[in-house]
């Protein structure tokens, strides 16, 4: 496969400020924290004021509604100040409307495929083209379960290091790995891991399809497409990748999503952030793993 033009860190950077000057990009403050457990310094941002609750319930509102709705795909008609540019001819690199973390960018299908479908060599072609011009988290949100709130193709990306932080779970995976498909025994939730010696998007689709055999998510033939028979969260960086079987959306009203494994998790008050603390972060990921 011939690998992919995508878009520079600078183009990234030109598009945020363009999008906070007309107002398409709206940045949410957060108050950020450290909660450690089983040796893992997890990142913990709460939202800063009553305002952005406010507005957090307000977008989980219109969710609920445009779900019960005609769906539209917001996608199809992106705005223009978000479009970062094309990686490929098949994808597009978007900023994300509503970020919690800076420069949060979406790998978008420039044709609709449905979210729950297998990620395939060309998308992690248009990953590994991204993280070839800046270090980045990749993620994907395999299912509504897994954290998708759109049922269009995209995987993330995130810069690293995560706001000035080392990846929290990176030390674990690197002191665990070995040859093939390993765990890393300090993470207490489910996982399967698998370290990437280059950036092949054929090696990669292979071992991302190890992983999810190994953590019991099978392809499954729709209309000729293969889909996942159940849902999961995977990590992407340019040295691992890891993979999540999921249970639950969420746990004791905490929201978790793909960047929760990687140790990074968000609460929308004090309240929810006493959850986190009082059952601890390992657990609550391990329970997010159990249906």
């Amino acid at each position: 496969m011939a690998r992919m033009n995508a878009p520079s860190w600078q183009d990234v950077i030109t598009q945020t400020q363009r999008a906070l000057a007309c107002g398409a990009l709206r940045s949410f403050d957060t108050v950020q924290s450290v909660i450690e457990d089983g040796g893992v310094p997890f990142l913990v941002r709460q939202a800063a004021n009553l305002a952005r609750k406010e507005e957090a319930s307000k977008l989980a509102a219109k969710a609920t509604a445009d779900a019960a709705s005609a769906w539209r795909d917001p996608f199809s008609s992106c705005e223009e100040a978000l479009r970062v540019g094309d990686i490929g001819e098949r994808h597009f690199l978007l900023l994300n409307k509503f970020n919690v973390l800076a420069h949060h960018l979406l790998i978008v299908t420039t044709d609709f495929e449905p979210q729950e479908s297998l990620i395939g060599e060309d998308d992690f072609a248009a990953l590994f083209a991204c993280l070839e011009r800046f270090d980045g988290l990749g993620f994907y949100n395999g299912g509504t379960i897994a954290g998708s709130s759109q049922p269009h193709k995209h995987l993330q990306i995130v810069p690293l290091p995560l706001d000035g932080h080392a990846l929290p779970i990176e030390p674990f995976i690197d002191a665990a790995h070995t040859s093939g498909i390993f765990r890393a025994p300090q993470l207490a939730f489910a996982h399967a891991a698998a370290r990437l010696d280059d950036d092949d998007p054929a090696n990669a689709h292979a071992i991302y399809l190890q992983l999810l055999n190994a953590i019991g998510v099978q392809p499954l033939d729709v209309a000729g497409v293969a889909h996942q028979s159940a849902p999961y969260n995977l990590l992407v960086t340019r040295r691992w990748m890891l993979a999540v079987p999921r249970g639950v959306s969420h746990v004791e009203g905490v929201a978790v999503n793909a960047l929760g494994f990687a140790g990074s998790l968000f609460v929308r008050d004090a309240a929810q952030r006493n959850v986190v603390e009082a059952l601890g972060p390992m657990k609550l990921l391990a329970n997010a793993t159990l249906s």
